[in-house]
């Protein structure tokens, strides 16, 4: 049977990949599955640092599959649908909440839902062949897997309305311009570039950047006196880790720290 989410973990970093090739990578119920048993237990894996999302093949992920929608039509009643299409949107409350480094690689299309998934990472590097479409104009919806959210952090609500309005593409170069992605990276260079950089990452002191993760979400929602709250009470606990410790003997030393996450 094929698998249709592939998951590998080394040197710290969780890859998850997309494995529908065919259709580009489009959402399948055991992706969906698959990914909500694989993130909350990654969230807790002391092997993992940073989580990478790709999709196999030329494309990171065509969002819902229209085919089967067209030859299965969803029969279910409306709460019944809603409640099953909001249990499988967890997916990106846990890619943008939990305590590790979510990394997007986007290589090839992003549409839909799947430009949802990548906007719900903490980063998005995308190869210079990557294009981004909020698509659901162009099919009657009106959008799901948080992709409103997100694109109003990153572009402004202006900007997130007109994409969502005209289905307009974009690609990897004006992403760059608009803050949808990090980094533009030449295709042939992408997962090297890509894995480097979240290697780099689960070598670094996790427990900070987790809590870094959880000031930088407070920060969209919470007032200034209730993340200066949240800093107090972070900073306090990330300077009685180990890896603070570590970090401040390497300094006075003058080398590389080597952190343990603890």
């Amino acid at each position: 049977m094929e698998q249709h989410l592939v998951e590998a973990i080394s040197d710290g970093v969780a890859t998850l990949t997309l494995n529908r090739p065919d259709r580009l990578n489009a959402l399948s119920t055991p992706i969906m599955e698959g990914l909500l048993e694989a993130l909350p237990r990654l969230a807790v894996d002391r092997r993992v640092g940073v989580i990478v999302l790709t999709g196999a093949g030329r494309g990171f992920c065509a969002g819902g599959d229209v085919k089967r929608m067209a030859e299965e039509p969803d029969e279910r009643s409306a709460p019944d649908a809603v409640a099953r299409l909001r249990g499988r949107m967890e997916i990106s409350r846990l890619l943008h909440e939990l305590p590790k480094p979510t990394i997007a690689m986007v290589n090839g299309p992003a549409a839909g839902a799947g430009m949802a998934l990548a906007l719900a990472c903490d980063l998005r590097f995308a190869g210079e062949s990557a294009r981004f479409i909020t698509a659901f104009a162009r099919v009657g919806f009106s959008g799901d897997f948080g992709g409103s959210y997100f694109l109003s952090k990153l572009v402004g609500t202006a900007k997130a309305r007109e994409l969502y309005y005209t289905a307009e593409p974009i690609d990897a170069t004006r992403a760059l311009a608009f803050g949808v992605v990090n980094r533009v990276i030449p295709d042939a260079s992408l997962v090297e570039t890509t894995m480097d950089f979240a290697r780099k990452l689960a070598r670094g002191p996790r427990i900070a950047l987790g809590l870094m993760k959880r000031n930088f979400n407070a920060a969209e929602h919470a007032s200034l006196s209730e993340l200066l709250d949240l800093e107090a009470q972070g900073q306090v606990e990330t300077g009685r880790t180990e890896d603070h410790k570590e970090a401040a003997y390497a300094f006075v030393e003058k080398r590389a720290p080597v952190f343990a996450g603890r």
